[in-house]
């Protein structure tokens, strides 16, 4: 199975399944000599971790962390950082029903005809379990961009129907992780927290978005034609468990505007930069940062797991009834705020050290 590994100087390759003894991530690139705070890579996988709160699944993991190698002394060796996290609360029987049945809207039909066979206990490598390895990953590349001044912040602003009308200027981002949907703005929160438990009480599901900012980006991060910013930014994004779309800058609301309206038009600041009036481009020009903050956003559709009752085939093509089981999240966005931050950084980190080799 390829395609574990992302990143091309900070590269991580993820391994482990959901229910199987460990999850884990291998950083390789990570310079040397990089102050590491275990305390903010816990707090990280905190945000991510199962059994939270009242609306995400009641899995009930500590997401504690063992470092096997790359980190002496609380300092980066320049060598692979291999970390694991150990799966405490496996429940592989609550899939057994799943043996010779293809979930609806899962991966279970097309793994198997790819692969020949595949691990039932929770979808193996296609679970969002997997996601934690990345947060932890995402955590380095935090504190290495910090040291850049670079600052990653991600919230939701979507759940169903219902959309935070306000941009991220007009929000106090510091409230974001003050409700347990990661919204920003109390009024929405509470309305996106009830329409959640109305969905969850159903037995059913519900999708959302979530808005990302990146301040303090220095200009000439990208590289131009395949490997441009927001592609990777936006293969970031989609390689993340039920993500289903991307935009950046004006994004789809920008095809409804002229060129005149939509042309951001440089200026100088009073410290003298030269800055653009308006942010249109969502901080990137051709494909390179040009200073301004990027912002995006990233669609996720609803939890495919619902506890009601669906047809579906099984293995042997036969039509076959099927409920779900287990505990699952019936809106996955108030824990992707963390994996959506922690993939846009390893993007950042990345970029930042290949401009670093771009000039002798």
């Amino acid at each position: 199975m390829a395609g574990n590994s992302f990143g091309e100087i900070f590269r991580i390759t993820t391994f482990g399944e959901s229910h199987g003894k460990a999850i884990g991530v291998v950083i390789d690139g990570c310079p040397a000599g990089l102050e590491i705070d275990l305390a903010f890579i816990q707090h990280e996988l905190d945000r991510r971790r199962p059994g939270q709160s009242a609306i995400t699944t009641q899995r009930k993991e500590s997401d504690t962390f063992e470092i096997l190698s790359g980190i002496f002394e609380g300092r980066t060796l320049g060598s692979p950082i291999a970390i694991t996290i150990k799966n405490e609360d496996p429940k592989p029987e609550d899939y057994a029903h799943l043996k010779e049945a293809y979930r609806p809207s899962h991966a279970d039909f097309s793994y198997e005809m790819k692969y020949g066979l595949r691990d039932h206990r929770g979808g193996g490598r296609a679970s969002a379990r997997e996601t934690a390895a990345r947060v932890i990953a995402g955590a380095i590349a935090k504190q290495l961009l910090k040291k850049a001044g670079v600052e990653v912040t991600a919230y939701v602003s979507g759940v169903g129907k219902i959309a935070l009308e306000k941009n991220y200027q007009q929000l106090d981002l510091q409230q974001t992780d003050s409700n347990i949907v990661r919204c920003p703005d109390a009024e929405t929160a509470n309305r996106m927290i009830d329409l959640i438990q109305e969905t969850k009480a159903k037995g059913d599901t519900v999708g959302g978005i979530i808005s990302c900012v990146i301040k303090q980006v220095p200009v000439g991060l990208g590289e131009p034609v395949f490997d441009k910013l927001h592609a990777d930014l936006g293969k970031a994004m989609l390689s993340i468990n039920a993500v289903h779309g991307f935009e950046y800058g004006s994004g789809f609301e920008g095809t409804r505007m002229n060129g005149s309206e939509h042309n951001d038009l440089f200026e100088k600041n009073n410290e003298g930069e030269t800055i653009t009036r308006t942010n249109h481009s969502g901080g990137i020009q051709g494909g390179i940062s040009n200073g301004m903050d990027i912002y995006f956003r990233v669609g996720f559709k609803p939890v495919a797991t619902i506890m009601q009752t669906q047809t579906t085939l099984n293995t042997a093509g036969n039509e076959t009834e099927l409920k779900g089981k287990g505990r699952h999240d019936p809106c996955v966005v108030p824990r992707a705020v963390p994996i959506v931050e922690a993939m846009a950084a390893l993007v950042l980190a990345d970029h930042w050290l290949r401009a670093r080799l771009a000039r002798v």
